[in-house]
């Protein structure tokens, strides 16, 4: 089917106490493997390009291959630009056909992040695309122990009606002691904060940072009101892991070595699929 906004579907994993899947795709072998876990589990999902890679040459290309595999399968899928870093490069993801954009102005100050986001979200609604924001900072994993254990950068909920008010984004991303990347410690996350931020606002809730969460803290996290869940980190250490076995082979070609990355591709993305609830949703 064609590519669509993921908005309807956030709504439904909301009110069904499952969350859809962000995966970030960076090359055709990892996009394919992606599409047939969509495939196989029957289930919405978002196919992701992380912001420097929409400055590529091959941008336009690899956003049409996307929307290409997505007409052969049967579940909604969406094309999103992850962490978009300004106003045009959101504006660079609505001409290259993305369904959705992520602005990301966490590390602003907020009311120049309110007033980009602001611009964002009336710019894409125009054109039905859906909008997410970051609210609070979400850091880098090899940093965690400098802020996660310390509660800097979380979200604070007495600012999340006014942002979103005043925005009218349609998904917001929380920080709640996840980080991106791989942890220097273990994570914890504030529960607590994401229910009360839940209790605050009805809009659908993202948490960044998923690799290296137990299926626990991803199973806690859902109940508390996250129905978007983005993972990146995982699927590459996973297919790098997949490609040196392959490259050991007694045989190995490079045929051989790209379907590895595929087949780890699909076998992840799968896991999550079924983890997060959303496995035959479609």
């Amino acid at each position: 089917m064609p590519l669509v906004s993921i908005r309807e579907e956030l709504r439904k994993a909301q009110a069904g106490s499952y969350a859809i899947p962000l995966f970030d795709v960076f090359e055709m072998q990892a996009i394919e493997g992606v599409f047939a876990a969509i495939q196989e589990k029957r289930a919405p999902t978002i196919v992701a390009i992380y912001a420097q890679f929409v400055e590529a040459p091959n941008a336009r290309a690899l956003a049409a291959y996307i929307r290409c595999l997505a007409e052969q399968v049967s579940a909604p899928v969406s094309l999103m630009l992850d962490h978009g870093a300004s106003f045009e490069q959101c504006i660079r993801a609505l001409r290259y056909g993305f369904t959705d954009v992520m602005y990301d102005g966490s590390s602003l100050p907020l009311e120049q992040n309110l007033a980009t986001t602001r611009l964002v979200a009336q710019a894409a609604h125009a054109v039905g695309v859906g909008v997410e924001a970051e609210l609070g900072h979400v850091g880098r994993g090899d940093e965690y122990k400098e802020f996660g254990s310390q509660g800097k950068g979380f979200t604070d909920p007495d600012t999340v009606e006014r942002f979103v008010g005043e925005t009218d984004v349609d998904c917001l991303a929380v920080a709640i002691g996840t980080a991106h990347g791989l942890y220097n410690g273990v994570p914890r996350l504030d529960l607590e904060r994401l229910r009360e931020i839940r209790r605050r606002v009805d809009t659908p809730l993202v948490l960044h940072g998923g690799t290296g969460l137990s299926e626990e803290q991803f199973r806690a996290a859902i109940a508390a009101g996250v129905a978007k869940i983005n993972i990146a980190t995982d699927l590459g250490v996973a297919a790098t892991k997949a490609m040196i076995e392959a490259a050991r082979a007694t045989s190995p070609s490079y045929l051989s070595v790209m379907g590895a990355v595929r087949e780890a591709y699909r076998q992840r993305a799968g896991y999550y699929l079924d983890l997060f609830g959303v496995t035959g949703r479609a």
